[in-house]
């Protein structure tokens, strides 16, 4: 069984920002995140990973989705440099990989 880390959507960082507070309904971004914690199942990942007894724990696969494949690609950030400075600058990006 693979072990993902515990992500917290409702905790805040640094300065309070709660992704469910910081998505407005009826964006881009707010649809994102309902589509792929709804809609899509993507239980085949868990198969891929070997760390249910030893290793670290993984980044689930809808945070790498969101972000990456998705959300940053459609603002044409390819690179993954940039998608990292993406996920530090940008709150939208940063609040969901938290």
């Amino acid at each position: 069984m693979a072990r993902y880390k515990e992500t917290e959507k409702d905790q805040g960082i640094m300065i309070p920002v709660y992704l469910d507070k910081q998505l407005v309904s009826g964006t881009f971004e707010h649809m994102l995140n309902e589509l792929i914690d709804t809609q899509m199942d993507l239980r085949i990942f868990d198969s891929k990973y070997n760390n249910d007894l030893t290793g670290a724990t993984a980044i689930e696969p809808q945070i790498s989705i969101k972000i990456i494949i998705l959300y940053c690609y459609s603002l044409g950030v390819i690179s993954s440099r940039k998608i990292a400075k993406t996920c530090e600058s940008n709150m939208t990006v940063g609040a969901s990989s938290k």
